[in-house]
């Protein structure tokens, strides 16, 4: 590739915008099948706090397929083998993992970690290149096919040359956006405060949810910290905001009793992280010479934590579909592109309507409920139906492994740099 030094212009087969889950993940895939790639990632680090942090078992596979689940495993991460729900008569145990095979758990990592692990495994494959602070902005057109992105460096513009574009830029995607590509926009009632309370030793090393009357929070172990995710009715963040901090430390002190002496933490509002929850999609992935996956395809409810997972599910079948049109030094056909979204479009649809559906029945009615925040009653049906290990294996194989499992099914033929002694 040929760098300048302000006005540059590069040529790659593969540009992937956004440097996120399923753009490194993109990346490192075709660089190990020989593929010429170029990763732009518009932040100079992947340092962004109360990002998407579950690894669940379908990701687990594909780290295990491409040999590098030993060397994940020495990232230090907890591991969760049930998720449980806080009811007025204790914590009940809701889903569970423990069932399935080969990995019985998620891992959470901090994402920041995840994407640098990654991202330093692709760096060993020669047809790898990653830009930090470079934020497309434009993409590039030849009649209607995309050719390539204009890009925005501190060095100045950078336009980058590509045989395909795949759009990995989340649910705010500038590709998206100047694309034209139609949105279907499937609603949230929600959104979603993340921080973080200190967390004692002898606190619970449980995984779990509140359920009370008008509010759910979910608490994440994370070693040292709980990671707090606080629901809220869809556009009150601004209102909350409005009012002094202690107002809030009150209502998780509240909701939250054994962590009451710990919200001090929260400084100011500004520890406290607006996450406005979206679940869309693309009513078509692809134009010639363009693909979308990940958020940049379909936003995803956080229910679950599936969002990273289905993105890197996503890059999985696009570079198993990408890598053999792009190795003949040919571009992929608009029919290659479509297969992509043939293939990923169910899965998505499933776990989105499932989101939809707790979201609508579970969590909407809750949020709206004006009592006073006490825990609720578990229904005796669903305390029934929770004894049964197969029960609560059910929700833990749909977004533990989600619907069509995808396989690496592309050969390495590019030795990493070190085997290949440059």
């Amino acid at each position: 590739m040929d760098h300048g030094t302000s006005e540059r212009t590069i040529t790659t087969r593969c540009c992937v915008v956004g440097g996120g889950p399923a753009g490194v993940m993109l990346g490192l895939l075709l660089a190990r099948a020989g593929v010429q790639v170029a990763v732009l990632e518009k932040h100079a680090d992947f340092l962004r706090d109360f990002r998407g942090d579950t690894v669940h078992p379908s990701t687990l596979e594909i780290l295990d397929q491409i040999g590098l689940k030993s060397k994940f495993d020495q990232i230090p991460q907890q591991r969760a083998e049930q998720i449980k729900a806080q009811f007025a008569d204790g914590l009940h145990p809701v889903v569970d993992f423990r069932k399935i095979r080969p990995f019985p758990y998620i891992a959470l990592v901090p994402q920041w970690d995840f994407l640098d692990f990654l991202a330093d495994e692709a760096r060993r494959y020669p047809t790898f290149e990653l830009f930090m602070n470079a934020e497309a902005t434009t993409l590039l057109y030849e009649g209607n096919h995309v050719t390539g992105v204009v890009a925005r460096t501190p060095q100045g513009q950078l336009r980058v040359r590509a045989d395909v574009v795949v759009g990995c830029d989340g649910r705010h995607s500038t590709v998206r956006a100047q694309s034209g590509l139609e949105t279907l926009d499937l609603g949230a009632p929600m959104d979603v405060l993340w921080f973080r309370l200190p967390r004692a030793s002898t606190d619970t090393h449980e995984f779990f949810g509140i359920i009370g009357r008008g509010h759910f929070i979910a608490l994440l172990q994370r070693g040292e910290y709980w990671q707090m995710a606080y629901v809220i009715q869809k556009g009150a963040a601004e209102k909350m905001r409005g009012q002094p901090i202690e107002s809030f430390r009150a209502q998780v002190a509240k909701q939250v009793p054994f962590l009451a002496d710990r919200t001090g933490s929260i400084g100011s509002w500004d520890d406290v992280k607006l996450l406005e929850v979206h679940v869309d999609r693309l009513k078509r992935w692809f134009e010639p010479g363009l693909l979308c996956i990940g958020d940049a395809a379909h936003a995803m409810s956080p229910i679950g934590g599936v969002g990273i997972n289905l993105a890197i599910q996503d890059a999985v079948a696009a570079a198993n579909a990408l890598a053999p049109a792009l190795r003949q030094n040919g571009a992929p056909s608009t029919r290659v592109l479509a297969g992509v979204q043939l293939r990923r479009e169910l899965p998505t649809r499933v776990v989105q309507g499932i989101q939809v559906q707790i979201q609508n029945r579970v969590i909407a009615p809750t949020l709206r409920d004006t009592g006073d925040g006490s825990p609720l009653e578990m229904p005796a049906l669903l305390r029934s139906a929770l004894q049964l290990d197969a029960v609560r294996a059910i929700p833990a194989r749909i977004f533990g492994l989600g619907v069509r499992r995808e396989r690496v099914r592309i050969p390495v033929s590019a030795p990493p740099e070190s085997a290949a002694g440059v």
